[in-house]
């Protein structure tokens, strides 16, 4: 029960909701976060286990209709005059996943709806510490990150058609290193990923005085491809992007680490600075995603800039990502 001292009670007319937020350890490896809204009669209790959620609502007054309560697509399991009850696995009702850090994150609404004036709704979180053996069920990436906001990223080696995680880490000078980004929606609207920036460098955080080889600069530009046969791949679908890069001679036999920039934009706010190109040696600088906005990569060998004054950090377009792939090695042939 959670403690009613200090509330100072109300006629129900003019009930005031308090919120609570409660965070503990479960068996020193599960971090629980009870969301809860409690007015003067009226409390939540929620339990998270390791794959199953149990919510409690109570009311002592019996005003609310027990019945109409749900937990995102969900019926209450068991309803009496006082209480709705919910005992549900943590796949079901709708939860939606996020991971942020370390954690994995489920959440839901807690909603009641008998009439436009008395019709609310609750946040139910249940956070989870990571598995350190959790990966994201697309692949099994050699490195991953992890975005905010309802986004999560991925980058990763991939074998040579694009179908499953490379087999090996070590690339003979001149062949393809397939890499694959991607972004998870979740219930975001849908967005395309562009990479930005990559450079290789021999170490895994970037430093002033670290030897670099760019890839892609210029807000999208694969600089690389002018001097090689790297190319983007033609896309399979808006979230996720393709590079065949061609395995330089950049500190060849030493450990590698691509750094790069992921950008998930709205497709309509696309300029060019939001871009992504690669050279043909017949036909110039194109356009991956149409080659007949090619104009947006006149700019590669120059700088390129945009017209319009957008802020990445405020999330209204897109979101800005940094990930790290490696290490991998080039070897000589």
């Amino acid at each position: 029960m959670l403690p009613k001292s200090g509330i100072k009670k109300h006629p129900p007319s003019v009930r005031r909701k308090c919120s609570v937020t409660m965070a503990f350890f479960w068996q020193g490896a599960l971090l629980l976060s009870l969301a809860a809204a409690v007015s003067v009669y009226a409390e939540m209790k929620l339990d998270c286990g390791p794959d199953s959620v149990t919510l409690v609502w109570t009311d002592s007054r019996a005003q609310a209709d027990t019945s109409l309560f749900r937990l995102g697509s969900c019926l209450p399991t068991r309803v009496s005059v006082r209480e709705a009850v919910f005992s549900v696995d943590i796949n079901d009702c709708n939860f939606s996943r996020m991971v942020t850090g370390n954690n994995l994150m489920y959440t839901n609404d807690l909603t009641y709806a008998s009439s436009p004036d008395s019709s609310f709704s609750l946040p139910v979180v249940c956070a989870y510490e990571r598995p350190k053996d959790w990966y994201p069920l697309i692949y099994d990436p050699v490195f991953d990150t992890y975005g905010q906001g309802g986004l999560v990223f991925h980058v990763g080696l991939m074998n040579g058609d694009f179908s499953g995680p490379a087999e090996s880490t070590s690339f003979p000078l001149g062949s393809f290193i397939p890499i694959m980004a991607s972004v998870a929606q979740k219930t975001h609207q849908p967005l395309l990923l562009l990479l930005e920036e990559c450079v290789a460098a021999t170490t895994p955080e970037l430093q002033p005085e670290s030897s670099i080889y760019p890839i892609i600069t210029n807000k999208g530009c694969l600089v690389d491809s002018m001097i090689s046969r790297s190319r983007f791949e033609p896309r399979q679908k808006s979230s996720e992007i393709h590079l065949s890069l061609q395995a330089f001679r950049f500190a060849l036999g030493e450990e590698v680490f691509i750094h790069c920039k992921l950008v998930a934009w709205d497709p309509v706010g696309l300029d060019n600075t939001k871009k992504a190109c690669h050279y043909d040696k017949e036909h110039g600088w194109e356009l991956l995603d149409n080659t007949a906005y090619s104009n947006l990569c006149d700019c590669c060998e120059s700088t390129c800039k945009s017209r319009w004054m957008r802020s990445t950090a405020s999330g209204k377009h897109g979101m800005v990502h940094n990930a790290v792939l490696g290490p991998l090695t080039i070897t000589g042939t």
